[in-house]
């Protein structure tokens, strides 16, 4: 889903040697603003969005016509609030949303497929510092992001400790766990199993694996929830029925409220982002960088932090935010943390959960009076 519309772009000439050891260059690095730059050019928010968001963090989406993915927590007099901070959202660089990634076409004008290079957190990240250069941004006030966000940012300050005054890594992980591999493999498999993926090249086929696709969506979906959560909405209640139809259409609320979720996801999003995104994520290992100490990751930073978790959320458990505050704590820098109480799983950090919204409100305005 590669499309032009109302998408600003950078076009990155600097070559970027990617990990998988290839260099691409002149490439598109589509993002958006929110806000303005002040003149000292130190009000400055670099967001990180999650494996299926995008450049557009709030108000409506020119694309999708959709509300962004962060209405609740960016915009005038919210958590991070417009009126005071320049806000700016890049899609990654593997994404469907302008940025470079599989549905653009190779030097031979030939959509590239699964022939793009496999790309990295790390990638994503050095790919947006491009921004702050054409911006003319010395040092961000911020950087945030939950979930993949959450792991950009990590991977951010690790690359580039004096590049940003506070840190807010939110509902994240320092590295993949071996259930979130599980979960992102499964998503994959659904994905390439549909008879229309044609080994990636489906847009020359003029065919779309929407089917595995939306499976692959499904899969995940349900780790963002929780099981208290998903019991409170729908528990065992009938999809628009009285009693069972014995048979295997949508007998309850859950099952059409995840059919619903898979089908409207394939409008917008590409299918082979999603096997390159999930990758990346799986990938992700930030001590591994660090010849497994987590702490050498931010020995250099001066940066405050400030880890944000949630008490329902299973993707990312807390005790895995814990363990970079630990990594933090051990060479004494500056951080705070706290674990938002909410039964809505993962997603908290995407929905209205006022306690968690106040907190990020408060540790940012806090931060930028001592500015």
């Amino acid at each position: 889903m590669n499309t032009e519309k109302n998408i600003k772009t950078l076009i990155v000439k600097k070559p970027l040697k990617l990990d998988c050891g290839k260099t691409i260059k002149d490439f598109p690095l589509a993002y958006e603003t929110y806000g303005s730059l002040n003149s000292k050019k130190d009000n400055a928010i670099l967001v990180f969005h999650a494996l299926t968001g995008d450049q557009f963090v709030t108000g409506i989406n020119p694309v999708t016509n959709k509300e962004g993915w962060w209405s609740y927590a960016v915009g005038p007099d919210k958590a991070i609030d417009t009126n005071k901070y320049f806000v700016i959202c890049s899609n990654v660089i593997g994404g469907c949303m302008g940025s470079y990634g599989p549905s653009h076409k190779d030097p031979d004008q030939k959509i590239f497929g699964t022939n793009f290079p496999v790309i990295t957190i790390n990638d994503m990240v050095n790919a947006q510092y491009n921004l702050l250069d054409h911006f003319g941004i010395d040092k961000l006030f911020s950087i945030t992001g939950g979930s993949m966000g959450g792991m950009q940012v990590l991977q951010f300050i690790s690359n580039f400790p004096d590049k940003s005054k506070t840190v807010i890594p939110i509902a994240t992980t320092s590295s993949h766990s071996a259930q979130n591999i599980a979960f992102n493999e499964l998503g994959r498999q659904a994905i390439t199993a549909d008879s229309n993926w044609r080994d990636g090249n489906y847009t020359s086929n003029e065919t779309n694996p929407g089917k595995g696709l939306a499976v692959a969506r499904m899969a995940a979906h349900i780790t963002y929830l929780s099981k208290k959560g998903l019991q409170e909405k729908f528990g065992r209640k009938l999809q628009e029925r009285e009693d069972l139809k014995f048979g295997f259409d949508a007998d309850f609320q859950i099952e059409s409220y995840l059919r619903y979720q898979g089908s409207v996801f394939v409008d917008r999003f590409d299918a082979n982002s999603y096997l390159y995104i999930t990758r990346a994520m799986d990938y992700f290992d930030l001590a591994k960088q660090f010849k497994g100490n987590l702490s050498e990751a931010f020995i250099n930073s001066k940066a405050k932090f400030f880890i944000i978790s949630f008490t329902s959320d299973w993707l990312y458990p807390t005790q895995e935010n814990k363990d970079i505050v630990i990594a933090l704590n051990s060479i004494g820098a500056d951080v705070g943390f706290v674990e938002i109480d909410s039964d809505k799983g993962h997603d908290s950090f995407l929905l209205d959960v006022p306690d968690f919204l106040n907190a990020l409100k408060n540790f940012l305005d806090k931060s930028y009076e001592e500015n």
